[in-house]
Parts: structure tokens; C-alpha cells; sequence
């Protein structure tokens, strides 16, 4: 573990152990408490009690440091977790366990969702569900279009939800109490079923709704995996 000796004695501070982990560490405390407008490394160097140079030691730049935050994520996500016996439902934790850790770090989530780490938490998320979808039956080369198509579903609704918890909170009262305001009072003459609709709209939970979605999305994987070796074996999901 490196001492930033420029946090040493001589500058009336005490000396500091950093290690990447630390470093990744206070980076997930200081994108949470203060946003990713004020990331930079005088301030997470400012939180270390460390020089913001000594950083440079660990991480070649700040884009090198937030894959690693963004594969932190991804390692939290896969903590003790083992795959199921059913391929479904290791894909369905995996997917949930996912969103899990990213809407508890939704400004770091912000970042962090859009980005291929390239490192060894997102290489192990990425093998098991392509096992989880060699075990569905599906070979590698169809395997790949229905990993992405879960992937970024997974990442970009848990994305989109953990923009929204980043908000602040009177932009998010505003926009949950419109369910039960605006909508209630849309002309039914205009609206016939989004009136009928309106009075169930502000009963849909976020976190039951991303379950039904992702409980569709399986469902149409599946209803795939049982073709594989008729119509799936020609079958091209993206446009010739």
C-alpha cells in the first residue's frame, strides 16, 4: 500500500495509505454526497486527506478512474452470488441485483451504466449470462444478441430510475404527483381510456414495474430458447 508522502509531517497532515480501493471508495462517497459536477481530483483528494497528484499514482486519469468505479458496481452486484439451477432465474438476480446496487449509488450509476468497464467484474457478469444462455440452449454466436438485448435493457431502465432518484427532491414530488393531478383531470371525451386508466396510474411501484418488464423479457427469451434448432437456428434478430 503506497504512503503519499506529500501528506506527510511536514505539511502538518499525516501521512496517508492509498490504494486503489480506498481511492475507489471515497470517489463512491464523494459522487454521492456531492454529484458528478463537483468529481474531481482536488476534491477527492481534499476527502483522502491526500495530495490530488498522488491519485495519478493508482489511475492514469480521471476516465481510468470511473471504469474502475463503474466495475466496482458491477463487483458489489455479484457479491456471494451464485447461479441457479434454472437459467431463468440466474439471469432474473442477476438483473435485480443489478439495479439493486445502482439505484443505491444513483449519481455514480449516472455515469457509470453507459460504460464497458473492460475489467474483471463486467467480464464475470458478462460469462454468466452468457452461460445462463448456453444453458437456455442457445449458441454462441445467437447467444451474444440476446445477452446485449437483456444487458442494456437491465442498464438502461436501471439508469433511467437512478436519474430519476438523482434529482432533487421537489422535481421528483412534482413528477410522481402528476399521476394523480394532471391525468386525473384529463377530459374523458378526449382520453376515454387514459381516464379509465387515470386513477390506477399512481398505484404502478417503480421497482414492480421494472420486475414485470424484466419477467417479459425473459419470458420472450425463453419462448426463443425453445425454437433453437428450428426456426431459431435462421432466425437474424437485427436487420439483415
Amino acid at each position: 500500500m503506497e504512503i503519499d508522502m506529500a501528506a506527510d509531517g511536514r505539511n502538518g497532515r499525516r501521512a496517508v495509505a492509498l490504494s486503489p480501493q480506498r481511492i475507489i471508495e471515497a470517489s463512491l462517497e464523494l459522487l454521492e454526497s456531492d454529484g458528478p459536477e463537483k468529481f474531481t481530483f482536488r476534491a477527492l483528494g481534499a476527502r483522502l486527506g491526500a495530495d490530488p497528484t498522488a491519485v495519478y499514482r493508482h489511475f492514469r486519469d480521471k476516465d481510468d478512474l470511473l471504469l474502475a468505479i463503474a466495475d466496482e458496481l458491477l463487483a458489489r452486484s455479484l457479491e456471494s452470488f451464485e447461479p441457479a439451477a434454472n437459467w431463468r432465474e440466474t439471469l432474473r438476480t442477476l438483473c435485480l441485483r443489478m439495479r439493486k446496487v445502482y439505484l443505491a449509488h444513483p449519481h455514480t450509476a449516472v455515469l457509470a451504466t453507459i460504460r464497458t468497464t473492460r475489467r474483471p467484474a463486467e467480464m464475470r457478469a458478462v460469462e454468466l449470462i452468457l452461460s445462463a444462455l448456453a444453458q437456455a440452449g442457445f449458441s454462441p454466436d445467437r447467444a451474444v444478441y440476446y445477452y446485449r438485448a437483456l444487458a442494456d435493457f437491465a442498464l438502461s431502465w436501471s439508469c433511467m430510475a437512478a436519474t430519476y432518484a438523482a434529482l432533487d427532491a421537489g422535481a421528483r414530488s412534482g413528477d410522481e404527483s402528476a399521476w394523480g393531478r394532471e391525468y386525473a383531470l384529463a377530459p374523458a371525451q378526449r382520453y376515454p381510456h387514459l381516464a379509465a386508466a387515470a386513477p390506477y396510474l399512481p398505484e404502478v411501484d417503480e421497482e414492480e414495474n421494472f420486475a414485470l418488464a424484466l419477467d417479459l423479457m425473459l419470458e420472450a427469451i425463453a419462448a426463443r430458447a425453445a425454437n433453437t434448432g428450428t426456426e431459431e437456428a435462421g432466425a437474424r434478430t437485427p436487420a439483415s
